[in-house]
């Protein structure tokens, strides 16, 4: 065999090797959801996941995402990337308004979008649901959408639109409005054929209420 020959021969095998490690990562990412979402993050081992992933090493999730907490990351990111897309789509459109219900849309739509485009079944409601229930999984989350500037952006429109309430209920109103949206979100994933259209309806209707409650 020619030196070019061995040289293209090699990096083809390179490149096999690499599509398979990816293609073992993504199983991995896709079992460890499910199982999280399904059983807790914390219930869940290492091992469980490569089996679920059809894996018999039981190094392999250490090998390929470094701890627990860097696997939360990775499925974190997995969906935020798509999560912002959107959301970002939904800023030009609603750029300038003043109209609580726009930016309480692109607080919902993001989500309720992204769960369509997934299909059914799906498990990334649920895996959220785990995250806010455990402070330190919290703080994790919060870390990976620190510099999600659509995000960023989205939550000072929505609070432009509501001078009149004072801060600290400004902001226990947005972890509530946070809590609704994950948990419903979560709750309507487990039906067999979720009308996310009409979820998205509902929540926005219930979050922009939640806003213009009077104080008391």
């Amino acid at each position: 065999m020619s030196p070019r020959a061995e040289a293209a021969a090699g990096a083809g095998g390179r490149r096999q090797r690499t599509e398979q490690s990816e293609q073992t990562r993504m199983l991995m990412l896709a079992a460890a959801e499910r199982l999280f979402a399904e059983h807790g993050v914390q219930a869940v081992s290492n091992r469980q996941i490569g089996e679920a992933a059809g894996q018999g090493n039981n190094a392999a999730v250490a090998y390929h995402f470094g701890t627990k907490t860097d696997l939360v990351r990775a499925i974190i990111r997995r969906h935020s990337v798509r999560t912002e897309r959107i959301r970002r789509r939904l800023l030009v459109a609603h750029s300038g308004s003043r109209e609580l219900r726009d930016w309480v849309a692109c607080v919902v739509l993001p989500i309720t979008e992204h769960l369509t485009a997934l299909g059914h079944p799906s498990w990334y409601a649920r895996f959220s649901a785990q995250l806010i229930t455990e402070p330190g999984l919290l703080e994790v989350a919060a870390e990976e959408f620190q510099d999600a500037t659509g995000l960023l952006t989205v939550m000072d429109g929505l609070q432009r639109c509501l001078p009149e309430l004072p801060e600290d209920v400004r902001h226990e109103r947005i972890h509530m409005a946070h809590t609704l949206l994950v948990h419903f979100c979560a709750q309507r994933e487990r039906d067999p054929a979720p009308a996310w259209d009409a979820v998205a309806a509902g929540l926005i209707d219930a979050i922009v209420g939640l806003f213009m409650a009077p104080v008391t």
